[in-house]
Order: structure tokens, then C-alpha cells, then sequence
């Protein structure tokens, strides 16, 4: 048995605990992967603050990326030696989602809790008893043994800290102006929220040829951040009518409109931003106590569309490496993405840098 040091949340609203924990190696299907660099995310902390009431204690992380080291039998799409990002989500390969191309929606391992490997177990114990980890990979440690299937290979050149955003706030937030909404050339673009997520949602409508991008947010540093990564327009919402002010920009109102932040009223406020027949997406996963009050009627009489975009609605086998190359190329900027990077043992100061607003995205880098 290895052993491997990891940040645990025992309890909620506590620090994370990096912990000596014993690791078993790799089964059939599964992979052990030396993490290079882990990102930090709202996911982790929506678990850390008890808005996601999971089972703990856990080890947290799941935007990351690494280097196989070993795998057990039966896997053929990784190999030792490879550079990897980490997916969050399963694919089975059979269900209907996943035969589909959707694979974010997989369903075909429904059969067992998302915190333990396909077969019911954990590859990770403290103590001598099983450990829960985020989304079967637990990235915050310095090495996971996963299912292979979440696990992407990447090309070499690309550097690890881009290669973990990838895995999360540039997969979902790009993908959800592309994949999903499906930006148009010339279109306006509402984003409320200007974080990891909602900044490469501004580069994903960027892509796209949108003509207005309005960035909204209540802090001046994030919302200059956003001019930088592609906004036309900048709303303090703190400062300003969010709604009156995107109708003086234009008229009558936007085309697409994103909530990068996930809450009642901020689904409330892009659907009011809208323009008829405009698409408002939630791209923010909300605590799960959360509702919007949304008025029917206008949804009917303007025709507006409500969606939600899981990942971006990415299919990761596929876009992962189409990011990857975007970045290397410089069509998508990660060099000024990535704010500051840490070491493991700075994690937890890492987050509260993150809910303070001071960066775009921090990343967690391993020696």
C-alpha cells in the first residue's frame, strides 16, 4: 500500500486538513495519477461551506491535471507517462447520454455513490478506514487513483497549470457560450459574474464573434479583469441598475445572457436582461436550497429561453485537446488566467484569497 498526503475536509466551515492517508493502487478500469497542478474552485468551497451537504469527511478537488504512474488492467485510453486533466464527470461509453455525445450527463454508473470508485470501495483510508473523494478523483493530493475513463490525455508542451484550469473553469465557462448556448457572430452577450468561470465565458463569446459583451459584477478589479479577457461593456451592479443599464447599452436587451455565479437573483436578473427571444443560462451550480421566482408570462410572451449548462456541455475527450491547443496557440488567454499559483500547504489561504475577489483563477502547484 503507498501512501499520499491529501487536504480533507472533515467538517463543514473548517479548514482543510492535509493528512498522511494510505492509498491502494490502481483496479481494473482505474489509473494512479501524480498531480501536477490543482485549481482553485467555488466547487470545492460550496462543499467546505456546507451549501452542498455531501458525505465527510472527503477529499476535496476535481479541476486538475497530472502524469499516470501506474494502471490496472484493462485500461487502454492512458498509459504510463502521460500527461492528463482529470474530468468530474463519469463516461461510460453505453448509456444513453454518454451514446449520445453527452457525456456530462452520464448515467451508466448509477449504481454507486459519486465519492467511491464503480465497484463501491475507496482507494483511500485514514486511519485504516475508507475515505470519501470529490467526483471519484480528489485532486487535492499528490497522488489519485481514479477510473481511467475521467482521465484525458493531453499534448507534453502544454504547462500543468493550464492543463488543470482546463479541467473545470475554461471547460465549462468556453463551453457554455460554445457548446451550449451556441453564441452567434454579432450577437450581445450579458455575463454576471466575473470569476474563473465567467471570465473564459467572456473568451468563449470572444471565440464566438460576439459583437457586445457586457461583464457584471460588484467588484471594479474583477470587472477590469473582464475587459481584459474580451468585455466590450463593464455594469457595477453595486453601484448601478444592473438592468437599466444593460437597456441603455442595448435597447432591448441581450441575445444571451450567462449567470457565472448561480443564485435566485441572479437567474432572476439575466432573464430580465434579456431581449425577446433571448437564451439566459445558468452556468453556476446554486446552493441546492435555491429558487428563482421567474415570471411565466413573460417567458411566453417574449418567447425566452431558460436552460442550464452542466461542464459546459463540453464532451471532454474531445474539447479538452481543442482547449489545449487554442491555448498553446494563444486563441484563449490562460497565461493571465491564472492569477497566482500556491503550495499544497497554502490551500486553505488560497480560498480565502479566491472569496475575496483578488484573483481570476489560483492554482495549487505540486513539486
Amino acid at each position: 500500500m503507498a501512501k499520499t498526503r491529501a487536504a480533507v475536509l472533515t467538517a463543514v466551515n473548517k479548514p482543510l486538513e492535509i493528512m498522511d492517508l494510505e492509498q491502494d493502487g490502481p483496479k481494473a478500469g482505474e489509473a494512479r495519477v501524480k498531480v501536477r497542478a490543482a485549481g482553485i474552485c467555488m466547487s470545492d468551497w460550496h462543499i467546505m461551506i456546507g451549501d452542498w451537504p455531501l458525505p465527510l469527511p472527503m477529499v476535496l478537488g476535481h479541476e486538475a491535471a497530472g502524469e499516470v504512474v501506474e494502471v490496472g488492467p484493462g485500461v487502454t485510453n492512458v498509459k504510463k507517462g502521460d500527461h492528463v486533466i482529470f474530468s468530474f464527470r463519469p463516461n461510460c461509453g453505453h448509456c444513453p447520454y454518454c451514446s449520445r455525445g453527452r457525456t456530462v450527463l452520464c448515467i451508466g454508473h448509477n449504481d454507486t455513490s459519486r465519492f467511491v470508485m464503480h465497484d463501491g470501495t475507496t482507494r483511500v483510508k485514514l486511519n485504516g478506514e475508507p475515505l470519501n473523494v470529490m467526483a471519484r478523483i480528489g485532486t487535492f493530493t499528490e497522488y489519485s487513483v481514479c477510473p481511467a475513463e475521467q482521465l484525458v490525455p493531453v499534448r507534453k508542451d502544454l504547462p500543468w497549470t493550464h492543463a488543470a484550469i482546463i479541467g473545470c473553469s475554461v471547460a465549462t465557462g468556453v463551453g457554455a457560450a460554445i457548446r451550449h448556448a451556441k453564441v452567434e457572430a454579432g450577437s450581445s452577450v450579458l455575463v454576471v459574474g466575473c470569476g474563473g468561470v465567467g471570465l473564459n465565458v467572456i473568451q468563449g463569446a470572444r471565440l464566438a464573434g460576439a459583437r457586445t459583451i457586457i461583464a457584471c459584477d460588484l467588484l471594479d478589479n474583477k470587472l477590469q479583469m473582464a475587459t481584459h479577457f474580451g468585455a466590450t461593456h463593464i455594469v457595477n451592479s453595486k453601484k448601478q441598475d444592473p438592468i437599466k443599464a444593460i437597456m441603455e447599452i442595448t435597447g432591448l436587451g441581450v441575445d444571451y445572457a450567462f449567470d457565472a455565479i448561480g443564485t435566485g437573483a441572479t437567474t432572476v436578473q439575466i432573464v430580465d436582461s434579456l431581449a425577446p427571444a433571448g437564451h439566459a443560462v445558468i452556468v453556476g451550480i446554486p446552493a441546492f436550497s435555491a429558487t428563482a421566482p421567474i415570471a411565466p408570462a413573460g417567458m411566453v410572451y417574449t418567447e425566452k429561453t431558460l436552460s442550464g449548462t452542466y461542464y459546459g456541455s463540453v464532451r471532454p475527450n474531445v474539447d479538452f485537446g481543442i482547449l489545449a491547443d487554442m491555448a498553446m496557440e494563444k486563441r484563449i488567454n490562460l497565461d493571465d488566467l491564472i492569477s497566482r499559483t500556491y503550495k499544497f500547504e497554502e490551500i486553505n489561504e488560497a480560498f480565502q484569497i479566491m472569496m475575496r475577489g483578488q484573483v481570476a483563477r489560483g492554482v495549487i502547484t505540486f513539486d
